[in-house]
């Protein structure tokens, strides 16, 4: 692989500050245990460089990950299906199952990206820059939580 575009470092970084902070509140979490593994290692392996020579540590970490994300997704899809929480589209932030399957899905695009990423290089190049466009794409989070947390925020003062 060639090395990472700017774009990529900074998209790489902001996940990894956005997965951090996610590791940090599960503390007070009653499945902390699957959800904190989940987010610490979308940490770390967004914080690697992916063209590191110990790059083959964090592609199995990126695929554990990825795979615990795909589980963790599945249970909440089918928590959600069972208990008929909130519905698969539903985005309401206050239900939980709809925070863990946003969370669990943003996990799972980053590591799949992040293994795109650190691939051998693609001989099509409209391949590789997908790759990138899709890490820009990862800024969404940075601008619907907020949103959310504030639409959230004044429907509970409302309530008081």
């Amino acid at each position: 692989m060639t090395a990472p575009t700017k774009l990529l470092r900074l998209c790489s970084l902001l996940m990894a500050l956005l997965f951090g902070y996610s590791a940090s509140a599960q503390l007070d979490d009653p499945d902390w245990y699957l959800w904190l593994p989940l987010y610490a290692c979308a940490c770390i392996v967004n914080l690697a460089n992916p063209t590191a020579p110990d790059g083959s540590l964090m592609r199995k970490m990126a695929k554990l990950a990825l795979v615990l994300g795909l589980f963790l997704f599945f249970k909440v899809v089918v928590e959600d299906g069972k208990h008929g929480i909130a519905g698969f589209w539903s985005l309401d932030m206050r239900e939980r199952v709809v925070r863990e399957k946003f969370g669990s899905g943003l996990v799972v695009s980053s590591m799949f990206l992040h293994l795109q990423a650190s691939s051998s290089p693609h001989p099509n190049r409209r391949v590789a820059r997908f790759v990138e466009y899709g890490k820009g794409f990862e800024f969404v989070p940075f601008f619907f939580y907020p949103i959310v947390s504030l639409v959230s925020w004044r429907i509970m003062i409302r309530w008081i």
